[in-house]
């Protein structure tokens, strides 16, 4: 069954209760001298047995920043939570319950400035301070998982990685519906850009449906990223919506072939610029040599054959698309 998320209120009393407890104790020590110069057994028990247990009460205050939540738990029944900024008291005997307090996955708020308290564990890794709480955090998180190698939808390798925005917006489904909202937050982003990125192809491919109408297009994954960007934040989003997260955004920050077939790729793409310039270049030649053509005959400047004709056209597509600059030639003969 769904746990639905609970917000407790009227729980703002944290400056009011410290101030009580810490009259109580002043209170409790002068009880206690009294109570040991009249000779009171009583009013010394009273006063003994308050300052054992007056600092229980002292256990319930909580602090919390703006953007800052608080699961609590009751001998293992979910309490409520404690929203919003400022100075809380709950029942002393509450728990704070964040199961994904400890994990770290390298985003926004698992970076640490500094090396101040820091704990290190038996196996050698690092924890900072931060670890050991519980709160959880309601700011947008930007979560930024490592490069993953994907086929896309050619077969071909590339490398993605994806920078994901998001924010946890129901905390009970986030502590309770999964073992680990960070965790799960991070599998879910890798399936989802495995899943997006092998419907499309890297570059702009004929015959490749990346819409699922049935009908070719031009969407690829250098061409159309923001489409791309948009169907990972959505694949995202329809995973995690029962783990109580919400997906802000997602944005591709690296795409490039993958290392081994990168050089040829880099050729192919080569080749099909020179393919592309040497078609411009030809089109530009006979489009001139038509209209030196066209121009010599509305001036009758010269006579030409289909011979003559055929030869300045060789010469003049020489000379057009030529690689190196035309060597002129002293022609002191006849073609005939």
């Amino acid at each position: 069954m769904s746990v639905e998320e609970k917000e407790l209120k009227g729980n703002k009393i944290g400056g009011l209760v410290l101030l009580l407890d810490l009259l109580l104790y002043v209170g409790a020590v002068f009880l206690l001298v009294y109570g040991i110069g009249g000779e009171k057994v009583g009013l010394i028990a009273l006063a003994l047995a308050w300052m054992f247990i007056g600092w229980i009460f002292l256990c319930g205050l909580k602090v919390l920043k703006p953007n800052e939540a608080l699961v609590l738990t009751l001998f293992g029944r979910y309490v409520g939570t404690l929203k919003g900024d400022g100075f809380f008291w709950v029942n002393p005997f509450c728990t704070a319950f964040n199961p994904a307090a400890g994990t770290k996955l390298g985003q926004s708020g698992d970076v640490t400035g500094g090396k101040g308290g820091q704990v290190v564990n038996a196996d050698g890794t690092t924890v900072t301070a931060e670890a050991f709480s519980k709160k959880i955090s309601m700011k947008v998180m930007t979560l930024s998982n490592s490069r993953q190698k994907v086929n896309d939808v050619l077969g071909n390798p590339v490398e993605v990685a994806v920078a994901v925005m998001w924010r946890v917006k129901d905390t009970a489904k986030a502590v309770f519906e999964v073992d680990n909202f960070k965790e799960y937050l991070s599998l879910q982003c890798d399936t989802a850009v495995r899943n997006v990125v092998k419907i499309y192809p890297y570059d702009v491919t004929d015959n490749v449906d990346t819409t699922g109408d049935g009908e070719a297009d031009d969407g690829s994954l250098r061409g159309s990223t923001e489409v791309v960007a948009n169907r990972i934040k959505e694949e995202i989003q329809s995973k995690v919506v029962d783990a109580g997260l919400e997906i802000v955004d997602a944005r591709i920050t690296y795409l490039a072939y993958a290392p081994e077939i990168a050089a040829a790729m880099l050729q192919r793409q080569q080749a099909a610029a020179v393919v592309d310039a040497r078609k411009l270049i030809v089109d530009g030649a006979v489009g001139m040599v038509e209209l030196a053509l066209d121009r010599l005959n509305e001036k009758h400047t010269v006579e030409l054959d289909e011979e003559r004709k055929a030869a300045m056209v060789s010469n003049l597509l020489v000379v057009l698309c030529g690689n190196h600059d035309a060597q002129p030639i002293v022609n002191s003969g006849s073609l005939y």
